[in-house]
């Protein structure tokens, strides 16, 4: 990443991630489609109301595995072999600590957290079932995430994406047998998802035990190292934060949006699918800037940063305003591949005309996070996120929503935050350039 090509870098970089996500959204939403079609919309509805939950609480530790990956990708561009080491197994020792906790809260936790968010008894049960499956098997999501992290710091984007290929096929082979052929539920959907989350995780833990670079794993040093610890926390706890208090504010939608009933849960459930894909270029743009932007700062290279900050920017505002454009056009078929309820069609379709053609500020804001997580300024994404897509939205849905119960609510809450987080965004760049940061 510190040399050759800025945008041919940039671009090899994000291609693998991109692919690779999208292997991951279609086996997700394969979940949805055969859950949707085979089982019916309450299943569907069930399905779609544990997707908040599952972001909130694994989205924290996520933070933290960004947290590592900066570190990493430093000690890599200041070809420090020592420090890349205590790095690596450190982060991998936070993947262990947060699977036990998590998976034990999870399992605990899941009829209080789902009827806490409001979700209507007729799919109460269903919804249980599909999150305790879920979170049974979730360290190896957990640990998987931790593996690619650090392949990905090291520039290794390619293997990831071979891997996600394979659990990607997995599961859908899995889906169909044990959902159309064994005549399981809602849980044989979960079950596909986890054997293929520790398929992905087992092979990434293989290369990366046979690799000959710095970020080689030796099961025997996985330890915590107190300073390269604190030097994670100190770039992963305000990104984990943030994540996970947008993610508690989304819960609260979640739960407006349930007092509409099972069609709106399914409907915007079916939308949200569709949005994961439209999301995708930001996921690659976002992953390439943070590896790029940390490998050239710890290189000292700030005129290769900016190039590169540039052409980053304007590949993702571009990208994903286009497949907006897409999916403002083809909402109601695709919405209606999930489930023909004329109803759960209607409620996605709204949420996708209104929110769609707005997707470059949600790209923006995006990309201009992992770009500050990259020049050491995680504070001032977390703040602004804090701010901007979390209290404005609570505020919004405490006060306005309790006099006006309308659906419509729910859907241009996300546009008006998108538009208030990118203005402040564009502040802060101006800001720290007269600082000299980059």
């Amino acid at each position: 990443m510190t040399e050759g090509s800025i945008g041919k870098r940039i671009i090899l970089f994000a291609i693998p991630i991109f692919i690779g996500q999208l292997f991951q959204q279609l086996y997700n939403t394969v979940d949805s489609l055969i859950v949707g079609n085979l089982i019916g919309s309450s299943a569907l509805a069930a399905v779609s109301a544990t997707g908040t939950l599952v972001f909130l609480v694994i989205g924290f530790f996520f933070g933290f595995s960004m947290g590592a990956g900066v570190v990493i990708a430093r000690e890599i561009g200041a070809q420090d072999a020592e420090a890349t080491s205590r790095a690596v197994h450190t982060a991998v020792a936070m993947g262990l600590f947060f699977s036990a906790v998590i998976t034990a809260l999870g399992v605990s936790f899941s009829p209080l957290m789902l009827s806490l968010m409001g979700t209507p008894e007729a799919v109460m049960p269903e919804a249980v079932l599909y999150l305790r499956v879920y979170f049974m098997g979730c360290s190896g999501l957990i640990l998987y995430n931790t593996f690619v992290g650090i392949l990905q710091a090291s520039g290794d984007s390619r293997h990831p994406l071979f891997y996600l290929i394979i659990s990607s096929l997995l599961n859908v082979v899995l889906d169909i047998l044990f959902i159309a052929v064994f005549k399981m539920g809602v849980d044989g959907a979960a079950l596909a998802t986890v054997i293929s989350q520790f398929v992905s995780m087992l092979l990434s833990l293989r290369r990366l035990m046979r690799s000959d670079g710095l970020i080689r794993i030796s099961l025997r040093k996985i330890r915590v190292h107190g300073k390269t610890l604190r030097q994670i926390v100190r770039f992963g706890l305000p990104t984990a934060v943030q994540g996970s208090i947008i993610d508690l504010a989304n819960i609260l939608i979640q739960s407006y949006v349930n007092s509409f009933g099972k069609e709106a849960m399914a409907g915007v459930g079916a939308y949200s699918k569709l949005e994961g894909f439209a999301f995708l270029p930001v996921i690659a743009f976002s992953m390439a800037m943070s590896t790029f932007i940390s490998q050239n700062l710890g290189a000292g290279r700030k005129d290769r940063m900016k190039k590169g900050m540039r052409f980053g920017l304007t590949g993702t505002v571009i990208s994903i305003e286009l497949i907006g454009l897409l999916v403002f056009l083809s909402a109601p078929v695709l919405v209606k591949a999930f489930n023909s309820d004329p109803e759960v069609v209607r409620y996605g379709v709204t949420r996708a005309h209104i929110c769609a053609l707005f997707y470059c500020l949600l790209g923006f804001s995006n990309v201009t996070s992992a770009i500050m997580r990259g020049l050491g300024k995680p504070m001032a994404p977390m703040m602004t996120m804090l701010i901007c897509w979390c209290a404005v939205r609570v505020v919004v849905f405490l006060t306005i929503g309790k006099i006006y119960h309308e659906f419509l609510l729910t859907c241009w809450i996300y546009p008006c935050t998108w538009a208030l987080s990118s203005a402040v965004y564009a502040v802060l760049f101006k800001v720290y350039k007269k600082q000299g940061v980059y």
